[in-house]
């Protein structure tokens, strides 16, 4: 079984300046990895286009995705907040990244590929309507969540965010709002400190202690995830797959190893094969540690592939 594997040339492009982890080097290690691993050889390779405004503002506030346009510097950097700038490739990249998703969404629906990955960044699940933080700019899976729905008709879909940081920009969109479910797990408290607290029905969170392990992730989605997703019956599955949760990450305090993400993206799969025709589509979010970046990513493909693949996982 092939699945797709969407990038662009364009996402190297995003630059925030010496030693910020949010680097194009990420998408090197990931490359590396997939030619060292064998896995390369079972994926189907697409380029990414741009996304449209209109694309873009089916989540976003109009003035803010305006903003976004007249704040990219054709030269040097425009800080946006602390984490977080544009360089002169950085629009391209974003609008590239969002488009990646789309584009898998697309591919997946026209039956091309059953699931796909987004090799992108900048990430996107802390990119709330109206405001860019924590290395965001575009909600990359909210857009393809809401392409899903809005273009294709799809009654029910579901977000998965694994990331080590809450994705309080995914949270904003999907609260409350009909059609849409979202399961997250993250380390608490932690950046950006939200995620507690009373939630709607359609947000399930998963707090995680620093020092949490697989175990405890393995615990919390067969008790939790499982169940809110059988219930939901998505048709489509969306997954923030940020891989800093790694034990070798130094942004954070989780203890996941490559094998949690394989056993997490295998019950992904398997929900998604109950209910969504295999529907899945995921997007690179965190993980800068780049050895591990590489090798949690083989992973969570192999998950994606299932046990039927003729790859030796």
């Amino acid at each position: 079984m092939s699945i797709g594997f969407i990038s662009s040339p364009a996402c190297a492009g995003h630059e925030m300046g010496d030693g910020h982890p949010e680097c194009p080097a990420r998408l090197d290690a990931i490359r590396d990895q997939l030619l060292s691993s064998g896995i390369d050889f079972v994926l189907r390779h697409f380029d990414a286009p741009a996304a449209t405004r209109e694309q873009l503002e089916r989540v976003h506030d109009p003035d803010y995705v305006a903003s976004i346009f007249e704040r990219a510097p054709e030269t040097g950097i425009e800080r946006l907040d602390p984490d977080t700038c544009m360089n002169p490739g950085s629009l391209d990249a974003a609008l590239h990244a969002a488009g990646a998703v789309i584009s898998a969404v697309d591919r997946v629906m026209a039956g091309e590929v059953p699931s796909a990955f987004c090799a992108v960044r900048p990430p996107g699940h802390h990119a709330e309507r109206d405001k860019a933080m924590g290395f965001c700019l575009f909600n990359n899976i909210a857009i393809g969540a809401a392409h899903a729905r809005g273009h294709f008709g799809l009654q029910r879909v579901a977000i998965v965010d694994f990331d080590v940081h809450h994705g309080n920009g995914s949270e904003d969109f999907v609260k409350g709002r009909d059609g849409y479910l979202l399961c997250s797990s993250f380390q608490s408290p932690f950046y950006p400190f939200t995620g507690t607290g009373e939630l709607p029905g359609n947000i399930i969170n998963s707090p995680l202690e620093a020092g949490a392990g697989g175990a405890e992730l393995r615990r919390l989605v067969e008790e939790t995830w499982l169940p809110a997703l059988d219930d939901f019956q998505p048709q489509m599955l969306f997954v923030s797959a940020g891989f800093d949760g790694h034990r070798e990450d130094d942004m954070a305090q989780l203890r996941f190893v490559e094998d949690d993400y394989r056993w997490v993206t295998e019950r992904i799969r398997e929900v998604a094969d109950r209910h969504a025709d295999g529907r899945i589509v995921s997007a690179l979010e965190g993980g800068y540690a780049l050895s591990a970046l590489g090798r949690s990513v083989v992973a969570h493909l192999q998950g994606l592939i299932g046990a039927n693949s003729s790859h030796p996982v």
